[in-house]
């Protein structure tokens, strides 16, 4: 069965970019809007990769993993974020909160495409 992954990121061009990409290359995509929704979107079907944007309405991205990674049975949910906010303290807070990769946007395709394979392909860890 194809890896499903849940976008949560609030910018209509990014998400339809990325849904389509990510569909192209065989996986099941769901979308999130907003932090609170994306934690809703994963206790109703949790999927195998999270890819997180940051700056997220209602529950930003810090949060989402934050809380992920408090919960017992999404703890081992493999989360990349994504963000605009590029600097080193971000990047440093979101891999201290638990996130497994960040990725800076703006970022070219095949290189989001290749963390992802990183991601899925890595051995899950409780």
């Amino acid at each position: 069965m194809a890896a499903s992954i849940l976008i949560a990121d609030d910018e209509p061009s990014i998400v339809l970019s990325l849904e389509f990409v990510l569909q192209e290359e065989g996986y099941r995509v769901r979308v999130a809007r907003d932090g609170v929704e994306a934690l809703e979107a994963i206790a109703a079907e949790r999927p195998d990769l999270l890819l997180l944007d940051v700056m997220l309405p209602r529950m930003n991205g810090f949060e989402v993993c934050q809380r992920l990674r408090a919960h017992p049975e999404w703890r081992a949910l493999r989360v990349v974020m994504l963000s605009a906010k590029g600097r080193d303290v971000e990047v440093r807070k979101g891999l201290a909160l638990g996130a497994d990769a960040y990725v800076t946007k703006p970022f070219a395709i095949q290189d989001l495409l290749a963390e992802v394979r990183r991601q899925l392909e890595r051995p899950e860890t409780p």
